[in-house]
């Protein structure tokens, strides 16, 4: 028979015993999280940063506030630098660069850990998408919308997508894109200033945003024209975000046409009125006043050996002595020119060399049909900075890069020059407001719920970073030159980037939606 004094000791024994348990676990716990403390922690979601530190174990955030460090705990010292979320770009075109060098330092540079593809129309499949994550790692995350301007080219041929599509077609491309969303695309990309779409029916974009609606996924677009037909393009996304009723983004939103230069106050309050009636429509921006893509594009109607339409694009949609070739493959010696100082060396008006330029590269593409790479790409002058401004500062407008590994220095500098020019030197946003442009907001507008905040149980996707020295340092004539003050870079919880380095690490996954 057991005492009373019996009892209570046996009691104190269990709890004793529990207690030295309980201890060891965490002590255990703690050799597998890391502690980053001594910090300003601007969290993403826009309020203002306060000291705190973050425990991290295994992939994800464990736990942020006033913590100390457990035994055995790798400690971080943040020296006071502001820590926030990895930065998300809506709009990337870097994946083609990772195969060769998956260190991934044109992101990890600016403080990237996520980069969305499948933009402008063009994607890749999910299913090889998730066969090239199985074979290899890299040092970044990918998301990918699916491309209408892919589904032409697989269903119309390659060579036949410039026309309608026919409702067969139409169809056929409706059920590839509904395979597509159920293996975790994000939703629907259209590119339809390119070719490959340039010539697609409203009703054809329509009815594949239906289908994407229908799957609770989004729509982003390069609409239809940034220049001569603009506000036709705009009324177009518009209805497709009434008609679906799902998220609709406008893909790096600039006004590229010199004439309507300074109107940007004016199509904004045209996207909040849409808003106002029930649209859900965003865009993202890009820090630039030049745009990367081919030469083609500078032709509004496509009639690239027209005369008249040449000249019109010299006068009205780009500036011939600011904008730059930063890549041309038929002839070297025009790499990293202004279209006008090429003019010169050819004794030719800048329109007249402008479509001497397609010819070249059309001529090169048909004689070299295994070349890889990018023929021909220009970085043209087509934007002003009081526009660019006013998206950035547009409470519905994320950062994004529409940079690659090579070529417009966005590639390497959009994110720091935000944090650069518009935060710390123009005053236009503040930093806590910047960093919630470039994650917390992006991954709503992407419907990504687990990245871009700072909380247990997100993921640890994290930049440190000097709000005092951060600055994009690339050029027209240095595009790869890397930025400063982003000290440390954490992807799903581990270090990928510090002291202008890549780590060795390669933490980078496939994101789908769920």
């Amino acid at each position: 028979m057991k005492t009373k004094n019996s009892t209570v000791f046996s009691l104190l024994l269990l709890v004793t015993i529990t207690s030295s348990l309980f201890a060891q676990e965490k002590n255990t716990a703690n050799q597998n999280t890391q502690l980053i403390t001594n910090i300003q922690l601007i969290d993403g979601t826009g309020k203002p940063a306060y000291s705190a530190s973050v425990r991290i174990q295994g992939k994800k955030i464990m736990e942020l506030g006033q913590l100390k460090a457990g035994t055995n705990e790798q400690v971080i010292d943040g020296k006071g630098l502001v820590l926030a979320p990895g930065f998300i770009d809506s709009h990337s075109h870097h994946f083609g660069d990772l195969d060769d060098h998956p260190e991934a330092i044109p992101t990890n540079s600016q403080g990237i850990t996520t980069i969305i593809i499948g933009q402008d129309g063009g994607s890749y499949a999910m299913d090889s998408l998730t066969k090239m994550f199985k074979e290899h790692s890299m040092a970044v995350n990918v998301g990918t919308y699916t491309g209408q301007g892919t589904l032409r080219e697989e269903v119309m041929g390659e060579n036949d997508v410039y026309r309608e599509a026919s409702q067969v077609e139409i169809d056929k491309m409706k059920i590839i894109l509904q395979k597509e969303l159920e293996k975790g695309s994000l939703g629907l990309s259209t590119g339809l200033e390119y070719e490959q779409a340039f010539f697609s029916s409203k009703d054809e974009v329509i009815q594949l945003a239906q289908v994407t609606a229908a799957a609770k996924a989004r729509y982003m677009s390069h609409i239809r024209s940034e220049d001569i037909r603009f506000q036709e393009a705009i009324d177009e996304i518009i209805e497709i975000g009434r008609v679906t009723k799902m998220p609709v983004q406008i893909s790096h939103i600039k006004i590229a046409l010199k004439d309507d230069w300074e109107t940007s106050k004016a199509l904004i309050t045209k996207l909040e009125k849409a808003r106002a009636a029930g649209i859900n429509i965003t865009a993202d921006v890009y820090p630039y006043t030049y745009w990367n893509s081919t030469l083609r594009v500078l032709f509004p109607t496509r009639d690239y050996t027209n005369p008249v339409s040449a000249e019109f694009a010299v006068n009205h949609t780009f500036d011939a002595s600011e904008s730059y070739l930063v890549k041309y493959a038929p002839v070297e010696a025009y790499r990293g020119k202004t279209l006008a100082a090429i003019a010169a060396m050819r004794n030719e008006k800048p329109s007249v060399t402008l479509m001497a330029l397609i010819a070249i590269a059309s001529d090169f593409k048909e004689k070299n049909p295994n070349f890889k790479g990018t023929v021909e790409a220009i970085a043209a002058k087509s934007m002003i900075e009081k526009d660019i401004a006013n998206f950035i500062a547009w409470p519905y407008a994320n950062i994004c890069s529409d940079g690659s590994a090579s070529g417009h220095p966005r590639g390497h500098g959009a994110f720091t020059r935000v944090l650069s020019k518009y935060v710390r030197e123009d005053k236009i946003i503040s930093l806590e407001n910047a960093i919630h442009k470039m994650t917390g907001l992006t991954a709503k507008h992407l419907g990504i719920t687990d990245r871009g905040i700072i909380a247990a149980g997100n993921y640890a996707d994290l930049v440190l970073l000097n709000p005092a020295t951060v600055k994009d340092n690339s050029t027209i004539q240095n595009g790869t030159a890397l930025s400063t003050g982003i000290e440390m870079v954490w992807i799903n919880g581990q270090l990928s980037y510090q002291n202008q380095k890549a780590t060795g690490n390669y933490p980078g996954v496939l994101i789908k939606r769920k």
